[in-house]
């Protein structure tokens, strides 16, 4: 028989979003439960970070631990598609904030931040998976077999679901609903890469077109230890017409692409590829009585802009700020005061996902003449700042996108 016991705020995943969150509740004095499936250090993927994210990693506490760890410095992206080369340097953008951040191993990277919430005083459970979830009170209640296999209930004044890819309330809750987007997937790995100092600058992700199909791309992130992250992002039908393992499958795509064929040339795929296919999700509302979903575990766009991490620990801000006017006896609409600012900034990173799958954002970046305000405020939102309405690319970015890939087109 399960036994009952009872919290302030439940934390389903002590991922970047759980984490976070629980940094800004135990700033605030209030007591946190974190349900852990796994055991931290764990392979995740989404490596390159966006310079927005480190305002909240700062606001949570965890800045210091973040800097000590020796992740690589990251400064901009670069971007390539046959002979072009183009990029951006995020210290050179429109809003205002941080320019630089850092591109991590995510197990390495999770399992610090994670650290640093257990350090400020939250309870993380490890090896404990929730199995069932009732919402249907006047407080949330969350079935969870521990470590030990012993099964318990746990009560919450609040519950939020920071389970990523996991998406453990719209699972047991039935709110998952399609993406709009194609069904894409991915093959990626971790590699010794091999590429010799001066060749490549290592501050920036770069992100490479393949040479034949505008709409089928690769990233290559290198870290700290002379070892990168390599994967490629295409349609379901792109990937399948590549037999044999995983591993085999990606080096035939990757060298595809004469330059990444070049970089690669001496490197060491030490490492088993992964697979991951079907990532865009979305749900019916991202919150609920007593609830709230935070990053993945509501909506996943696309790898392309790096933006999963952002949009994890933007929306673990949002989140704890409603919680925190309430305690303090506010009334809190979690539809206005939530779910609509997050998805302001999701909104502005869907239309430049868009625009990169139809060639308008490509066209963009890789013309010759470029405007150094406009390159700002593009340079804005690939560093993140997704909810600076002050740049016109976030108050109208569909807009504005067209209007500028037209306006390429026609100097062309």
């Amino acid at each position: 028989m399960s036994t009952r016991q009872s919290t302030d705020i439940v934390i389903i995943g002590a991922g970047p979003s759980g984490s976070v969150a629980a940094g800004l509740l135990r700033k605030a004095g209030r007591d946190v439960v974190i349900i852990e499936r796994e055991t931290f250090p764990r392979f995740s993927i989404g490596e390159s970070l966006l310079p927005q994210s480190m305002a909240y990693i700062e606001k949570a506490g965890f800045l210091q631990d973040v800097v000590e760890a020796g992740f690589q410095y990251k400064n901009g992206a670069a971007f390539a598609r046959g002979a072009d080369r183009t990029a951006f340097d995020f210290r050179e953008k429109f809003s205002p904030g941080w320019g630089t951040t850092y591109q991590v191993q995510r197990g390495h990277f999770d399992h610090v931040l994670a650290n640093g919430a257990a350090k400020a005083g939250a309870d993380i459970r490890y090896r404990h998976t929730v199995l069932a979830a009732d919402v249907s009170g006047a407080k949330p209640v969350l079935t969870v077999r521990g470590a030990d296999d012993h099964v318990y209930e746990i009560e919450a004044n609040f519950l939020l679901d920071a389970s990523g890819f996991g998406r453990t309330l719209p699972r047991l809750l039935d709110l998952e609903t399609p993406s709009d987007f194609p069904v894409r997937g991915a093959i990626f790995t971790h590699i010794e890469d091999g590429i010799p100092t001066g060749t490549f600058d290592r501050n920036k992700i770069l992100i490479t077109v393949h040479p034949q199909h505008h709409h089928v791309w690769y990233w290559l992130i290198p870290f700290s230890n002379g070892r990168c992250s390599i994967g490629v992002v295409a349609e379901r039908d792109f990937l399948a017409q590549y037999q044999g393992e995983d591993t085999e499958r990606l080096k035939a795509i990757v060298f595809e692409d004469a330059g990444l064929a070049e970089l690669l040339k001496n490197a060491r795929w030490d490492t088993p590829a992964r697979t991951l296919t079907g990532y865009s999700a979305n749900v019916t509302s991202l919150h609920g009585n007593r609830f709230a979903l935070l990053g993945n575990a509501g909506e996943f766009l696309d790898p392309v802009f790096s933006s999963g991490v952002t949009i994890a620990v933007k929306s673990a801000d949002l989140a704890v700020n409603a919680l925190l006017r309430e305690a303090a006896g506010d009334t809190v609409d979690w539809e206005r005061d939530y779910a609509k600012p997050l998805k302001k900034g999701v909104d502005t990173f869907r239309a430049f996902v868009t625009a990169w799958y139809d060639g308008r954002f490509q066209k963009i970046i890789f013309h010759k003449d470029k405007n150094p305000q406009i390159e700002a405020m593009i340079s804005s939102i690939l560093a993140g700042y997704a909810w600076d309405e002050a740049n016109p690319y976030v108050a109208k970015p569909e807009r504005r996108l067209s209007s500028l890939e037209a306006a390429c087109a026609l100097f062309d």
